[in-house]
Parts: C-alpha cells; structure tokens; sequence
C-alpha cells in the first residue's frame, strides 16, 4: 500500500520544477539565467555576502559562483567589496541596477505564484506555505545559519 508521503519528493520537484519553468518564460526578456535570478534573490534576503556563503545557498561549487559572479559584475548586476572581518575574503553586494531590477523579478514572481495557486483558497494557501516552511526547517543544518555580522569597533 503507498503511503500519501511516498511521492513528496517527486511533487516536490515537479512543483518547483513547473514554477521555475514559467518563471523563465516571463522574466526571459531581462537576459538572465536561472543561477543569476538565484543569486539576486540571496542578496536580496542577504545584502552582502561571501562567495563562499552564497555557493551554500545556491548549493553550487565556489568555483561555479565565482565565474557567475564575474559575469555579473561585468553586467554591472553586483559587486564585490572587501569584508571588513576578514582581509582575505570579498563580500557580494547587489548594484543599484539589481535593486530596480529586483522590483521587477517580485511582481513576476507574485504573478507566476499566484498561477501557481489558483483555485486554492487563501486559508489553504497560507497552511501550504507554513507546512513548506516547516519541511525546510526540518531539514535544514546548522550550516544554513546566516552569518553573524562583524561590527567593527572604532579606534
């Protein structure tokens, strides 16, 4: 007998599969790919961090981060700046260019979610992300931490 969780994880991949998809369809005209949607959506939760961090968060080798991030700040869509924590890393911060953009990456997205959710009341749609949000925290590791930010002390 199959039990109803037996296919999560194929749902879960093909909801955001299907999500993704049509998110591409719309924002296609912007010229970005999916791994620099990706990578503006983090920096707009986490306004600057390491590359490192944000190879975590995309889940994705430092190295792959590091070429997409050199093509984005050759588009003028990030930049990189020196960590006042540590010497030896560069902090990724989003442009003023990212920040219009980003405005309208949200509308697309709300739209995209909206067709995503429809015929699904509000009620209903509220439980389904409070249920998703509770998959993700239980899984996820205390690796996923944001980093604590360093507050330099004058003198």
């Amino acid at each position: 007998m199959e039990k109803d969780t037996d296919r999560l994880g194929l749902l879960l991949h093909d909801a955001t599969r299907a999500v993704r998809k049509r998110f591409e369809q719309r924002t296609s005209h912007l010229g970005l790919s999916t791994a620099q949607w990706r990578l503006l959506a983090q920096l707009s939760r986490e306004p600057r961090a390491t590359q490192a961090r944000l190879a975590d968060l995309l889940d994705i080798e430092p190295i792959s981060v590091s070429r997409l991030i050199d093509r984005m700040e050759q588009g003028g869509w990030v930049r990189r700046e020196a960590d006042p924590c540590d010497r030896r890393a560069r902090l990724v911060a989003p442009t003023d260019k990212t920040k219009a953009a980003y405005a309208t990456i949200k509308t697309i997205a709300d739209e995209v979610y909206d067709e995503a959710l429809e015929g699904i009341p509000a009620d209903r749609r509220r439980e389904l992300v409070a249920m998703l949000r509770t998959i993700v925290t239980n899984l996820n590791d205390a690796e996923a931490e944001p980093r604590v930010p360093c507050i330099k002390a004058n003198g």
